[in-house]
């Protein structure tokens, strides 16, 4: 690659994108030209008018339309990095198939989660196929998961300071004694910027974290820095899995059900990391992972402690 390495981001002014766009454009040791492809029908909308003045290229692309107009929107570029909406993560395939006509050197597919072996998780499953189309058509290619974001782990308090922190998953799996992988979202672009400029992760998977807690760890430290006791959601397997058995069976009469696809992958998510323990260092290099803290060791992200500490101080 030159100097200066020429990105695509699909699904810029997402959560996930808007990270990877800002962790490129912070980078120091290596120069990022970004391109944004975007909806036909968004190129205009305010999300990409910032992008476009924050020197991102915007472009609309319509990836299931005719290939020789993906390919030439993607000739010169270095590298394309998928942060698709997870609904359309089938929609790579016909990117990454013109991506390897137009000679990129790279191709991240929207990975950006949790890793696990296949079978635990019907989200997970759908981007493995996509790799496994990837590596049909001989793309180079590199996984990047992330483990579970931390600002998801906030537990809500009495006194309700966390209230605005608070996410979806205020839940204690088991005994809350499993491991867990965590990093914070605005972390995520800058290992990506690291990862994707390295020749030693081409045609490899990564498993980019900032700190490993179970979730009996995250509330001690809550409740250290707030002297509150968290209040959690307690949830056995069987809830778990019972709540995951319904989803498939709704899904079985009406496969676009939302709130089923909703509540299938909550549940799974929370089957894998709060019982299997499937999101650790330890699985991922089991399931042929490079770890990010021994490619990059001067690299460091935020950690619960900060980020519970700004969350106690309103920020």
């Amino acid at each position: 690659m030159s100097n200066t390495i020429k990105v695509a981001v699909v699904g810029a002014t997402g959560n996930t994108g808007k990270s990877v766009v800002d962790g490129l454009l912070a980078e120091t040791e290596t120069k990022y030209e970004i391109t944004a492809l975007t909806r036909p029908t968004s190129v205009n909308n305010e999300a990409n008018k910032v992008l476009q003045g924050r020197g991102v290229h915007v472009v609309a692309a319509d990836l299931t339309g005719p290939k020789e107009d993906l390919v030439k929107l993607l000739s010169g570029i270095d590298v394309v990095i998928s942060c698709i909406v997870f609904s359309a993560l089938k929609d790579q395939i016909p990117l990454a198939e013109a991506a390897k006509e137009a000679g990129v050197k790279r191709f991240v597919p929207c990975d950006f989660a949790t890793p696990a072996p296949r079978g635990v998780m019907a989200l997970h499953d759908q981007k493995d196929d996509v790799l496994a189309a990837i590596q049909r058509i001989y793309l180079p290619y590199t996984i990047i998961d992330i483990g579970w974001w931390s600002g998801q782990s906030v537990p809500e308090l009495p006194s309700g300071r966390t209230k605005h922190a608070v996410g979806v998953f205020n839940v204690t799996p088991g005994d809350g004694n499993v491991p867990i992988a965590y990093t914070d979202l605005p972390d995520i672009g800058k290992y990506v910027a690291k990862i994707v400029a390295d020749p030693r992760t081409l045609n490899k998977k990564v498993f980019a974290y900032t700190e490993v807690l179970s979730t009996k760890q995250v509330d001690a430290l809550m409740e250290e820095l707030s002297g509150e006791t968290p209040i959690r959601n307690h949830l056995n397997a069987n809830e778990v899995l019972e709540a995951e058995e319904a989803a498939i069976a709704t899904l079985a009469e009406n496969p676009t059900d939302s709130s089923a696809l909703l509540s299938l992958g909550m549940h799974q998510y929370i089957y894998s990391w709060g019982f299997r323990g499937d999101n650790t260092p330890e699985s991922a290099a089991y399931l042929g992972y490079l770890n990010f803290k021994e490619l990059y060791p001067g690299v460091v992200g935020k950690s619960m402690r900060t980020i519970f500490q700004e969350i106690l101080e309103g920020k």
